[in-house]
């Protein structure tokens, strides 16, 4: 097993690695945001191997297949011992309709709803506490924010989970919450080409001691390397970005622009472009951890080394330049301040 450098995850005495296993591919394609065909023995390759190469996180979601990429995990995970077994974070506040898989779930924040989904995953993922367990969205069924933040602190007393946090919310939501108790991590979208958490965001949560874990640096493999302007005509029908705008048209070579400035950069790093666009998230202040995907093992090894890629500021300025003349994206094109050197 190889170390990787880790940061630790706001005040939770959590220590995790700048990269982590995102599992929302390893869902399948039967539920609303698939990304086509997966085979659930490349699956358990693929988490194994994102453990042999040192990463010690794997994040997941009932939602990712209707409880499929939870099952998948825990199979994967029966060979490691406790010593060597990754934290496993997964979330809560998203109900589906099995008889309309592709439909949209819907987001509650009903207490009894909450504590019922918690026992869930706990069963699926075949532990008796969850490392990390997030508010998937803010709900729509009317619940404000102090009512199911009070069921994560609850959760967190009981011993059923050992840290909690808010996925895809805001930086008012996450003060509201703060006032009934401590928000350990924060899980927001952000990329090269979604830039918007690190406007409020990200500096909220360093003054919080609020760990911040981000999702789709890749931007759903835009910023992979791997896109051309042909690529969108191979996704299958049943992949989400199929007829997508960020994946079409002007969108899509706007994006491309960032992803070519990317691989520029990448050629100097002797390194992949997923791994730069991995690399450029951990580069802002507040980033603890950036969660990536990956189908299979080749998609792994193409990004694992980004914790251990530091840009500089020349490499950020060049990114910079292509997202500024591009126009993709919204929000600050690169760090106020940072790691870089």
């Amino acid at each position: 097993m190889t170390p990787l450098a880790t940061r630790p995850l706001g005040r939770t005495g959590i220590d995790i690695t700048s990269v982590g296993l995102g599992s929302l591919a390893i869902g399948g394609a039967a539920w609303v945001s698939g990304r086509g065909h997966q085979d659930d023995e490349s699956s358990i390759a693929t988490i194994q191997a994102a453990v042999e190469a040192g990463i010690n996180w794997i994040d997941t979601a009932p939602i990712y297949g209707h409880g499929h990429a939870e099952r998948v995990v825990a199979r994967a995970l029966k060979p490691f011992s406790d010593g060597d077994r990754p934290y496993v974070f997964t979330k809560g506040g998203l109900q589906w309709d099995d008889t309309n898989p592709k439909g949209q779930p819907r987001k509650v924040g009903d207490p009894a709803s909450l504590r019922r989904e918690v026992e869930a995953s706990l069963r699926r993922l075949e532990v008796e506490e969850i490392d990390l367990y997030q508010m998937h969205w803010p709900p729509a069924d009317g619940t404000p924010v102090e009512e199911y933040w009070s069921v994560f602190v609850e959760l967190k007393q009981q011993g059923k989970v050992r840290a909690i946090g808010l996925s895809n919310h805001d930086a008012q939501e996450l003060e509201r919450a703060e006032a009934v108790g401590h928000v350990d991590s924060m899980q927001p979208p952000f990329s090269a080409i979604n830039r918007g958490a690190g406007e409020d965001i990200l500096p909220r949560c360093a003054n919080n001691e609020t760990g911040v874990i981000v999702y789709a640096p890749m931007e759903s493999g835009l910023l992979s390397g791997g896109f051309s302007s042909t690529a969108p005509r191979r996704l299958s029908a049943d992949d989400w970005r199929h007829g997508h705008p960020d994946f079409s048209g002007e969108g899509l070579q706007r994006n491309l622009a960032v992803a070519d400035a990317m691989a520029t950069v990448a050629s100097r790093h002797g390194a992949t472009t997923s791994a730069i666009a991995v690399a450029w998230t951990l580069a802002w202040p507040g980033v603890t951890g950036a969660i990536a995907g990956a189908k299979d093992p080749q998609q792994l090894a193409s990004w694992v080394a980004a914790g251990e890629i530091a840009l500089g500021t020349h490499d950020l300025e060049e990114i910079a330049g292509a997202i500024e003349r591009s126009g993709a994206g919204n929000g600050s094109a690169k760090p106020q301040t940072s790691a870089a050197r």
